[in-house]
């Protein structure tokens, strides 16, 4: 296609008005249909793998999950996701998916099937244990601190705001100075 610099400058002078206006071409305008699975509920949430906290809809019927997309009005993603986001209904719908807590023990080769219960119970009685044993009452000036460092928290990307700000508060509680957050590393 051959352009005049005149024609190339009235060109350019369209092209910028459509985009400063929003205006789009009729084919691109019309909106898609809605691929809405009927038959399903559909619930917000946020998708678990990395920090960005992307906002999906996750269509589930039966207690399955039958569809994940992004969720439009979210102002993060906007309606998109990632590769990893959008394999989620895979994951999700896995029979190698573990549900139940797996216990190695020292020393073993082999893990083994806990009850949620033990494994509950186990890893408050480890965290008194370890919390106790490394107690820190003062610093080396006598100055009342009242910690332990012996113990480290990483946060994830799939809680929000609330669940972040009652999680910190629990492990200060505890005494815990090394917090850490996903987004952050």
């Amino acid at each position: 296609m051959q352009l005049s610099r005149r024609q190339f400058v009235k060109l350019g002078g369209a092209v910028s008005t459509m985009l400063a206006t929003g205006a789009r071409p009729a084919s691109v305008a019309a909106a898609p249909p809605s691929f809405q699975v009927k038959w399903s509920q559909e619930i917000a949430s946020i998708c678990p793998y990395c920090a960005v906290g992307c906002g999906m809809i996750v269509g589930a019927s039966e207690g399955q999950v039958v569809n994940i997309e992004g969720d439009p009005d979210h102002p993060i993603n906007q309606g998109s996701l990632c590769s990893k986001g959008s394999t989620l209904k895979q994951l999700v719908n896995s029979d190698r998916r573990v549900v139940k807590p797996l216990y190695r023990a020292p020393y073993a080769s082999e893990w083994r099937e806990v009850e949620w219960v033990w494994a509950l119970d186990e890893v408050a009685k480890r965290v008194k244990q370890t919390r106790d044993a490394n107690w820190i009452e003062t610093d080396d000036n006598g100055r009342l601190v009242r910690r332990t460092e012996a113990i480290a928290h990483v946060g994830s990307a799939a809680l929000d705001n609330e669940e972040c700000s009652l999680l910190v508060k629990a492990l200060r509680s505890l005494g815990l100075v090394y917090i850490e957050h996903q987004a952050r590393i």
